[in-house]
Parts: structure tokens; C-alpha cells; sequence
């Protein structure tokens, strides 16, 4: 069901595009005088030719991970970058967003980018001069792009291609080593009314009063979007008191990010099944914190059945996905940090804050105390909190909520008192304590 998603939405874009493209040959335009004036078409991309023999840098790489429309990770020699990992950032061309705040065209260029790059045979990346020069955030290179998708083939610019089809603004583009054809290919797309310059709409964007982003972008500033509308995507990993929990892979970083999100007890029908664990959704709704869990959450979405196309929706965008339950140690739960790459440079925050919402696991924890809810009239009757100690020596907090055995009865302290577990759940958090959180037996295995 993911492949024939996927399929799909690459093969909505590409016809799109197609319909758009620069294509040889002339096109016509009305002057103000009525009369009609024919101008010639340029395939600039098919001008340009890769110069083997020139000073710059050139490696033939493979894709490690596909980012956006100007940024993409290669596989290259470590004698060229240690590690073996080039974070790409392409010279000439800015995008629109599509890692952060989502903008018209941004994943539109992505998944152009993509479906170019997929098909190809052999790519080579270039530097603009005789050095491989890092760009402003000092942790991406910049770079010029060659694809052939034969051997037969002459190899494309990349970078000038996304110009001449619209998909790019300037960016420094005049002032390279192809500038004065890129500038060519970019003054003809606007000429042309191509893409993010023809006033049309973008069929892979959504046009609604919600603030269209990546749960990245949520999680790394949920307190500027606090009362907002947002709308994002991600997998429904768990479901739990009229609440779900969604978490995203982001690509760049390697990380999940997560948000809860809570929709009472109003959805029924075709909305609650849209909200099942391991779907695909995007989810529109109101950021807003949380008094007594002391986090943010999502909330006030909406669906209407009559209407499956609002913008205002939640929606199914696919099926079959698991939870990813990252391994962690004890001590990355404790005290671990997480570096990211960002425009303005990287930055490197509390593992937990970031992590929240999202599905970890830990193995080799050993259980020292635990605290039980003991309060019959209470919801969380037979709630546990296992404070446990990591064979790393670090301490971690579990929580479940009542959890009953295979024949329904109420599972005590006495299960898991001083023995060694292995536990899988969502990072969250209690009062000033990040915890994890579980949310049946089959969340915690005893170590014999």
C-alpha cells in the first residue's frame, strides 16, 4: 500500500510537471499592441556539459538519503569526507520549504528531485571551484549536481534544471561557474510563467487557514505555535483516553520527532478509523499546552465525511506502518543530547524535550522501587511507576497505566519488583519528570 501511495503521488507530480516543462521549441506572447510575438524556447539544460578535464572537485556518489528539493545526502569515499556522508546543498537554487514550514512548490521540487535522481545511473557531484566549500551552516557542502540515466547518455545539471522548470528561486545564482546560463534558465522560467512563477496552484499543497509544517519544525518551536492552527503528517503509533500519538522520521537528522494529539470523544465513524494505530495521516488542529501534563499537545481536529477534501480535515494518507521504538540506552533517556543542522547553524538540545511523543526502547533495566496507584475510585487504579537503573548506571522512570494480564487480572508490583526488564513505550512526561510511558504487558518483557 506505501509503494502504490508513493507511486501515486510521484506520478500526480510528474504529469504536472510535464504539462509545465520547458520543452525546444517556440511559445507565443501577446503584446500590447495586439500583436503576437514568437520566442524561442531553450533547453539550457541540454547546452550545459559536464567538463571532466576542468579544476573543480568531482566525485561520483550515490544517494544516501533524499532531504528536499536543493539538499540531498550522498554516499561518497571517505577520503573525501570522513565519515563517508555528504550532506549536499545545491549551489544556485533555493527551494521551497519542505522540511519545515511547508511551502507551495516545496514538495513539488522534492519530489522532483527524487524522482530525477532515482532513475538515474550515475551521478556526480561538483564543486564550484578547486575546493569543496561548506555553506553558511558549516555542516553541508555546497555543490553542483550531474545526473545521466544511461551510460549512452550525456549527464544533466541538476541544479539548472530545477531553474529552468520553475521549481527554484535565486540563490546567489549569477555569481558561480554556470551563472550566466543559470540566470538564462531562471529569467525564462518566470517568462514562461513556470511552476512557483505561474500563479497557479500547487497540486501537492494543501490551501488552508492551517500553517502547513513538519512535526520537525513543530517539536523544535512548540511555543510559537502555541495557539496556532497547524497541519502535519505522521504514523499513529498509539491510542490511549480519547488521545493518539503520531511521530515522524525526519531524514535529515535521523531522527522521530512526536506530538499527541487529542480528540476526545466527538469523532466517530470514518474519523475514528482514520485515527487507527499504524496509519498514515495528516493531522489539522490547534497547538495548545497543557496545564497538568505541564506539554504541549494538538487538539480541536475535525472530520467532516461529507466534505473528504477540506483542507480542515484530518485524513488517511496511508496504512501498514509500525512504531518505530528506537533503541536507547538508559543513559541517552537521562542525559543525552541531539545536534541538528539548521539554517542558522547547528544546534545541540536535551534529548528528551525533543524525543517527546515519540516511541523508544530500552533493554537491561533493573527495576529498584515502584510506586502503585492504590486509589480504587481512581481511573488509574493499579497504575505503576518503576524508578530503574540502567546497566549503564543511569536512572529511568517508567510508567503504566492499569495493565492487566492474558486471563484480565490486574497485574501487581509483585511482577516486576528488583527484576531485569527490557521496556517499550512513548517518551513522555510527568510534572518536571520525563518518563516512559507504557501501555500494556506486552510493553515490558522480564529478563530471566
Amino acid at each position: 500500500m506505501k509503494t502504490i501511495i508513493s507511486k501515486l503521488i510521484v506520478c500526480i507530480s510528474v504529469i504536472a510537471l510535464v504539462l509545465g516543462c520547458v520543452s525546444c521549441g517556440k511559445t507565443t506572447a501577446e503584446n500590447t499592441d495586439n500583436t503576437k510575438e514568437v520566442a524561442e524556447v531553450h533547453d539550457y539544460v541540454s547546452e550545459l556539459k559536464l567538463d571532466m578535464s576542468s579544476d573543480t572537485i568531482k566525485q561520483e556518489v550515490t544517494v544516501k538519503t533524499f532531504i528536499d528539493g536543493d539538499t540531498t545526502h550522498f554516499h561518497v569515499p571517505d577520503s573525501l569526507i570522513p565519515g563517508g556522508i555528504l550532506k549536499a546543498r545545491y549551489l544556485a537554487v533555493n527551494t521551497p520549504e519542505s522540511t519545515g514550514k511547508i511551502e507551495e512548490y516545496g514538495k513539488t521540487a522534492s519530489l522532483f528531485t527524487k524522482e530525477k535522481l532515482s532513475g538515474a545511473t550515475s551521478i556526480i557531484v561538483e564543486s564550484d571551484d578547486e575546493n569543496l566549500n561548506r555553506d553558511s551552516t558549516g555542516g553541508r557542502y555546497l555543490v553542483w549536481v550531474w545526473y545521466r540515466t544511461s551510460d549512452s547518455e550525456e549527464y544533466r545539471n541538476l541544479n539548472l534544471e530545477l531553474l529552468q522548470n520553475g521549481l527554484a528561486i535565486a540563490s546567489s545564482t549569477a555569481n558561480n561557474r554556470y551563472g550566466e546560463i543559470c540566470v538564462k534558465a531562471l529569467n525564462q522560467a518566470k517568462a514562461q510563467k513556470l511552476a512557483i512563477y505561474s500563479g497557479q496552484k500547487d497540486p501537492n499543497f494543501y490551501y488552508g487557514e492551517a500553517v502547513e509544517l513538519t512535526l520537525r519544525e513543530l517539536r523544535l518551536n512548540v511555543s510559537d505555535y502555541t495557539g496556532v492552527k497547524v497541519a502535519f503528517e505522521g504514523v499513529v503509533t498509539r491510542g490511549n483516553d480519547g488521545s493518539v500519538y503520531i511521530e515522524e522520521y525526519d531524514a535529515e537528522s535521523g531522527h522521530y520527532f512526536g506530538m499527541v494529539v487529542y480528540c476526545g470523544f466527538n469523532l466517530s465513524g470514518g474519523g475514528l478509523s482514520i485515527l487507527s494505530m499504524g496509519n498514515r495521516v495528516r493531522i489539522v488542529g490547534t497547538v495548545e499546552y497543557w496545564e497538568s501534563g505541564q506539554s504541549y499537545q494538538v487538539s480541536g481536529i475535525t472530520y467532516r465525511a461529507m466534505k473528504p477534501d477540506d483542507p480542515g480535515n484530518i485524513q488517511k494518507l496511508g496504512e501498514g506502518f509500525s512504531a518505530a521504538y528506537v533503541p536507547i540506552t538508559a543513559k541517552t533517556f537521562a542525559d543525552g543530547k541531539i545536534t541538528l543542522d539548521t539554517d542558522d547553524g547547528q544546534h545541540t538540545y536535551d534529548y528528551c524535550p525533543l524525543a517527546m511523543n515519540t516511541t523508544v526502547s530500552i533493554s537491561g533495566l533493573t527495576v529498584d522501587h515502584i510506586e502503585t496507584e492504590h486509589n480504587e475510585d481512581s481511573e488509574n487504579y493499579g497504575a505503576m511507576t518503576l524508578h530503574c537503573v540502567g546497566d549503564d548506571g543511569a536512572s529511568v522512570q517508567v510508567h503504566t497505566t492499569p495493565i492487566r494480564d492474558d486471563s484480565g487480572a490486574l497485574i501487581t508490583a509483585d511482577a516486576y519488583l528488583g527484576k531485569n526488564i527490557d521496556v517499550r513505550g512513548l517518551v513522555d512526561k510527568f510534572g518536571e519528570e520525563y518518563q516512559i510511558k507504557l501501555f500494556s504487558s506486552n510493553d515490558i518483557t522480564v529478563n530471566e
